[in-house]
């Protein structure tokens, strides 16, 4: 059985919805999943974990969250070398600047992208919902 962290940071409750579903598609292929915040994660777990869902809306200038998830960012994509990870989010505005950009430092990291990232805007609607669990499920 592979052990699955899901860690985002939600301010409206949209990326939370699709963290939820992300969870629950790995939980469906028999993974063990682990769901929790940016304060409860850090280098030094990264190495627990067979793969690794990171949830981050799009901020500001479309933007990782710079009080509590671009930290926990920083600290652990020097760790990521070889791991298999997924990246999701949700954003109201923009082009997807924010994920791409995410994309970009987690492959430098040399991260493994179990699957597209995903980007919903506004809150996961049915097919949305599909999609994180798909999501989940390939990172499983």
């Amino acid at each position: 059985m592979s052990k699955v962290a899901v860690v985002f940071w939600s301010g409206t409750g949209n990326t939370e919805a699709m963290a939820n579903a992300v969870a629950a598609g790995a939980q469906e292929k028999g993974a063990e999943v682990t769901t929790m915040g940016p304060a409860d994660f850090g280098a030094a777990a990264v190495a627990e974990y067979d793969g690794i869902a990171f949830g981050c809306p799009a901020m500001g200038a479309e933007q990782l969250e710079e009080a509590e998830y671009q930290p926990m960012w920083d600290e652990v994509k020097g760790e990521l070398s070889g791991k298999k990870i997924a990246l999701f989010g949700s954003y109201g505005w923009g082009d997807g600047e924010w994920m791409r950009l995410w994309e970009d430092e987690a492959k430098e990291a040399g991260a493994e992208l179990a699957a597209e990232s995903l980007m919903i805007n506004g809150a996961p609607d049915d097919d949305g919902e599909a999609d994180c669990r798909a999501l989940g499920a390939a990172l499983a």
